[in-house]
C-alpha cells in the first residue's frame, strides 16, 4: 500500500506540473479558485496540508478530476497484450485498458455482401485505416476511406462501416459511449 506521504508528494507534483504545463501562474490559478497565490504555492511545495476544500477547487481550475490527481496505481506494466475477439466479419483487439476513459481498438473487417446496419449512439468516433479500404455510411452518404486516411464524425448520425473488396484494418478511438456501442454490441 502506498504511504500517505508518498501520495501527498505525488499530488503536489501533479498539481505543480499541471499548472506549469497549462502555462498558468500562481495568480491565475488563484483567480480561478478563490485561494491565495501563497496558499497554492505552499500546497505545491509541501508547506501546507492538502485538504479537500483546497484540492477540489485546484482540480477544477486545472481541468482534472480528483481520480486523476489521486491515482496511485502502478504503471510498472505499461505493455498491453491484446487478444483477438472475432464475431462474424469483424475481429477486434483492445489496445487500451478497460478502465480508461477512451478506448482504442484495432479492427479487422472482412468484406461482406450484406449492408451493415447503421446505428446511432452518444459520443464521437475516430478511425484510421492502416490497410485496405473502408466504406463509411453516414446517413445517406457513402464515403470511401483509403489506407492512410482517417475519419471523424458525430455518432448521433446513423453510421456503419465495412471493408471494400478485400480485408481492411483500422485503429478506432472512441469515448465510453462509443465503447458500449461498438464493443458490447459486437460481442453481445
Amino acid at each position: 500500500m502506498t504511504e500517505p506521504r508518498e501520495i501527498e508528494k505525488l499530488v503536489r507534483t501533479r498539481l505543480r506540473s499541471l499548472r506549469t504545463t497549462l502555462g498558468l501562474s500562481l495568480d491565475e490559478v488563484a483567480a480561478r479558485t478563490n485561494l491565495s497565490p501563497s496558499t497554492i504555492s505552499r500546497v505545491e511545495t509541501g508547506k501546507r496540508t492538502i485538504s479537500l476544500d483546497i484540492l477540489l477547487p485546484l482540480a477544477t481550475a486545472l481541468h482534472v478530476d480528483l481520480d486523476a490527481l489521486l491515482d496511485v496505481r502502478s504503471d510498472d506494466d505499461v505493455v498491453i497484450r491484446p487478444t483477438p475477439d472475432s464475431t462474424g466479419e469483424r475481429t477486434t483487439w483492445m489496445l487500451s485498458r478497460p478502465t480508461d476513459s477512451t478506448t482504442a481498438v484495432k479492427v479487422r473487417l472482412e468484406p461482406t455482401r450484406k449492408a451493415a446496419e447503421q446505428r446511432v449512439h452518444p459520443g464521437h468516433d475516430w478511425f484510421f485505416v492502416t490497410e485496405g479500404r473502408v466504406r463509411l455510411s453516414l446517413g445517406e452518404r457513402e464515403i470511401t476511406v483509403e489506407t492512410g486516411e482517417a475519419a471523424e464524425f458525430a455518432t448521433m448520425t446513423p453510421h456503419a462501416f465495412a471493408a471494400i473488396d478485400s480485408p481492411a484494418e483500422l485503429i478506432m478511438i472512441f469515448d465510453r459511449d462509443g465503447h458500449h456501442a461498438h464493443i458490447h454490441r459486437e460481442t453481445g
